[in-house]
């Protein structure tokens, strides 16, 4: 946070406060809001920019609409949803920059909110280019970014409009972000143990080796582990792994080795002779020794229960603990064993500060029902894993200075 305002630290009483946001969240089949933790994430925000007397104005992107207005990722339902949550009206605003939207905005009475359609309608806002990022400037006498799910991306709305304002600042989720991912993971309170799983070593490998300078203690699941097996020359059956990338994960698993790091793989796994993950269906099921192997025919689906008693063990000694990725396919119920494990290992050391970073490991716990039983739950999935290798945040970077 060094050389970065937040919100506390601008004044807004009366003016017009443009705020990014990160209201990328999914859809039921009736059109609605099927998980709010974004919505949830901005709103000490919002009510802070409100009470203050502040005419907020809200951009977001929604999926991947791929430059072009497509109904199907309108940000309407999300301003009923956002209203209910405000209690009280939200504005919501059928494009993102231009006159009549500059209009509207300066007809908004102090503490109202607005929201703008879907800033991806316009190919402009990935290519981050100069003349929309102007217009979104215009909208607002501040910026505030907010959004820290997209601080990864040099786009118009995160990191282009930040050059054409004069006052910019965090918001309260950012610096939270910041904080945990940040200082949290950067001086942690010992013993700091690391839990990631998830597919693809090489999605984490930068990870794995900032971490390891850190950690006293790395697991790893998922079918991520079925790699760093291969590696070790076991057999791993039809499992999902990445074979080039042996070498590396040798190499992981050697710098721990000379670091002292405890770095644990699974030592049984739940396997099945048939997957069948678009309809959620697997075939035959046993547990098989990492030392025996899994044999032909055969894939690891999730992590065992020798396994999962090892990693709860190794979790109830932690004071930080920071999780990234499931532990196998839990999303088909028969394979979410170890991962609702871990979720429940992890929330039920409380003397330990527990960061979860980002995606799916933020769904799985949620379906756990641990989610309340945790320090930190972050909104980045791809700016989680960029921001814990280390490397600089646009979004981030572009609110420096004056």
């Amino acid at each position: 946070m060094e050389g970065i305002k937040t919100i506390k630290d601008i004044d807004v009483a009366g003016k017009r406060v443009l705020v990014r946001v990160d209201f990328n969240v999914p859809f039921d089949a009736k059109g609605k809001v099927s998980d709010d933790t974004r919505i949830e994430g901005a709103l000490p925000t919002i009510r802070d920019l409100l009470g203050r007397g502040a005419k907020v104005i809200l951009l977001s992107h929604l999926g991947r609409p791929k430059g072009k207005p497509n109904p199907k990722y309108s940000l309407r339902p999300v301003s009923a949803a956002l209203a209910e949550k405000l209690d009280q009206p939200v504005l919501f605003l059928e494009e993102n920059h231009g006159p009549d939207v500059e209009k509207a905005v300066a007809a908004m009475n102090d503490g109202t909110v607005a929201l703008l359609e879907n800033v991806r309608f316009h190919p402009g806002e990935e290519a981050n280019d100069a003349e929309l990022a102007a217009a979104f400037a215009r909208l607002g006498e501040g910026y505030v970014n907010d959004a820290f799910g997209t601080a990864h991306r040099a786009h118009a709305s995160t990191e282009g409009v930040a050059r054409h304002v004069a006052v910019k600042a965090a918001g309260y989720l950012l610096e939270k972000e910041l904080k945990f991912l940040g200082e949290q993971t950067d001086k942690p309170t010992h013993p700091f143990v690391v839990i990631l799983g998830g597919a693809k070593v090489s999605d984490k490998i930068n990870v794995i080796n900032r971490l390891l300078e850190k950690a006293d203690a790395i697991l790893i699941g998922g079918a991520m582990a079925y790699t760093f097996q291969l590696a070790q020359g076991r057999n791993i059956g039809n499992s999902l792994a990445e074979p080039d990338k042996a070498d590396v994960a040798l190499a992981a698993l050697k710098k721990a080795e000379e670091r002292g790091v405890k770095f644990l793989l699974p030592v049984d796994n739940l396997i099945t002779d048939k997957l069948d993950f678009a309809n959620g269906a697997i075939g035959d099921t046993r547990m098989a020794n990492s030392e025996e192997g899994i044999p032909d025919g055969w894939e690891g689906v999730d992590i065992g229960p020798a396994t999962m008693e090892l990693f709860k063990r190794e979790i109830a000694t932690a004071r930080t603990v920071l999780w990234n990725g499931p532990m196998g396919i839990f999303e088909i119920k028969s394979c979410a064993g170890g991962t609702f494990s871990i979720a429940e290992a992890v929330a039920g050391n409380r003397d330990c500060v527990s960061i979860i970073g980002g995606g799916d490991s933020v769904k799985a716990l949620k379906q756990s029902g641990h989610a309340d039983k945790v320090t930190f739950i972050s909104t980045g999935g791809g700016a989680s894993l960029e921001f814990l290798e280390g490397k600089t945040l646009p979004g981030v970077a572009a609110l420096r200075g004056d």
